[in-house]
């Protein structure tokens, strides 16, 4: 099967890179984050993105036009709603790109993180699919998290310490 998988980060990547690959899969990466702020973090991310494209061959299909504006205005005023805009807006670009490029479905490595509301971002991801067209792949991939994190550290990957919106970064702070 011919699957676009969206890549929030490069150490979310890893493991379902591997797993899909071991399944007989033919893999594409889309990096579209527009929540990652500030631009310093989205460049980083970007960079390990690239990095785990020339080390594993995976070919990939970057959204070049960093859309914070957009992001912020989708979620001034509901802010307790960010994540689920959040996922939806990173789904709906994916299973657009898919669709247009002719996959047999579409993923995301988000549903690798232990961090992330797992079944929200099936859900939506679920009726994303159904509503452009396109299958979407659900997978668990919870069960690598720690495995992917080995693996990154083995590639020497830059590891991010917080989802990426400015939302997490303070979130992040506050806890300490």
């Amino acid at each position: 099967m011919k699957i676009l998988l969206h890549f929030c980060c490069a150490n979310c990547a890893l493991y379902p890179l591997q797993k899909l690959h071991k399944e007989g899969h033919e893999i594409f990466g889309f990096f579209y984050n527009p929540n990652i702020h500030p631009y310093e973090e989205y460049k980083k991310r970007l960079e390990a993105v690239k990095e785990i494209e020339k080390k594993l061959t995976i070919r990939t299909i970057y959204q070049n036009h960093y859309d914070l504006e957009d992001f912020l205005r989708s979620i001034v005023f509901r802010e307790s709603d960010r994540c689920k805009i959040c996922y939806h807006t990173r789904l709906a670009a994916t299973a657009r790109i898919a669709k247009k490029g002719k996959f047999d479905a579409f993923t995301s490595t988000l549903l690798g993180s232990k961090h992330q509301n797992h079944e929200l971002i099936k859900e939506i991801g679920l009726a994303t699919g159904k509503q452009r067209g396109i299958n979407f792949f659900y997978a668990d991939f919870r069960e690598g998290w720690a495995e992917g994190r080995e693996m990154s550290h083995k590639l020497g990957l830059y590891r991010q310490q917080y989802c990426g919106c400015i939302y997490s970064e303070k979130e992040r702070f506050l806890k300490k």
